[in-house]
């Protein structure tokens, strides 16, 4: 894959940065301070609709320790290629319940790792997809197999805490799927994917400098893919390194992104905000509270 280079003036940086923060809940709280969220409209058609989506979740580390940094050369090239978030936030410490909201606009009461947690049939991103006639699946890397509830896998490299769409029983088994179930044809990848590399991979128990190998092995099939299907990547972290600001890297990239740093804050609630907005689905949760991302797409698409 040919990353572009960046060849954006500080004007247009700006002029991204303004948009992002009338569009993104920034707040005047300060960088690291969550936004105060009052109920936000969705308007139809203001986002682009890309034909799929893959929402790729690494884990644990700071955006310093990422973006710009030596060891990630190939994501630092993503976050040049695409909209790079500079001021992006997990909700909390530990890990699973930054998951939980990426997934259902809230934490649902998880406020640790525990495993295994029943979230019975409660509101999901997975469930909204299927109700409306669209398609989702996870993908764990060492999942040990399609529909796999165990907490751990035998060699310790899977952890179910990573893969939320587990807990919810109105998502079915079927579409909880280890990574060597990822399709080949690309065009059989539902609306919505979501990719957890394994514990290694992810950062959580290797070095950055792992994850960022995985991600140049995993991730340039795609993104060249995408750029003639229609199609987006998202890249985040659930969390930081433990800090209170929690400030994570995340990205956007596809051909309907406008590249360049964007200063307004977003959290994972954005995210699923914009996700759901993009399908017209209705906001779940905090992510009804939270502005959809705006500001980062290119015009027409």
């Amino acid at each position: 894959m040919t990353v572009p280079a960046r060849s954006h003036t500080v004007a247009v940086a700006a002029l991204l940065a303004i948009s992002l923060l009338s569009g993104c809940g920034a707040t005047s709280t300060g960088a690291g301070a969550p936004p105060n969220r009052t109920p936000v409209a969705s308007v139809p058609g203001a986002l682009p609709r890309p034909d799929h989506i893959l929402l790729v979740i690494f884990e644990n580390k700071a955006y310093q320790q990422v973006i710009g940094a030596k060891s990630a050369p190939f994501l630092t090239s993503l976050a040049r290629a695409g909209a790079n978030f500079t001021n992006a936030h997990g909700e909390q410490h530990p890990s699973q319940p930054n998951y939980i909201a990426q997934l259902a606009g809230s934490t649902l009461g998880v406020e640790d790792d525990s495993c295994p947690q029943d979230l019975g049939n409660q509101s999901n991103l997975a469930r909204q997809l299927l109700d409306h006639g669209d398609t989702f699946a996870g993908y764990s890397e060492n999942q040990p197999g399609i529909g796999f509830t165990g907490c751990n896998s035998p060699d310790g490299s899977y952890a179910r805490k990573h893969n939320p769409w587990v807990d919810f029983a109105n998502i079915p088994s079927a579409l909880n799927l280890p990574l060597s179930a990822l399709p080949a044809d690309l065009t059989a990848l539902p609306t919505v994917a979501v990719l957890v590399p394994n514990l290694c991979n992810d950062m959580h128990d290797c070095p950055v400098a792992s994850g960022d190998t995985w991600a140049q092995h995993h991730l340039p099939s795609y993104l060249d893919w995408a750029q003639t299907h229609n199609s987006l990547l998202i890249v985040t972290f659930d969390e930081d390194n433990g800090t209170n600001a929690n400030h994570i890297p995340t990205l956007f990239v596809g051909p309907m992104v406008h590249p360049g740093d964007v200063a307004g804050r977003i959290d994972h609630y954005a995210i699923l905000r914009t996700m759901e907005d993009m399908y017209g689905l209705a906001p779940l949760a905090e992510a009804a509270n939270t502005p959809p991302i705006t500001g980062i797409w290119a015009p027409g698409r």
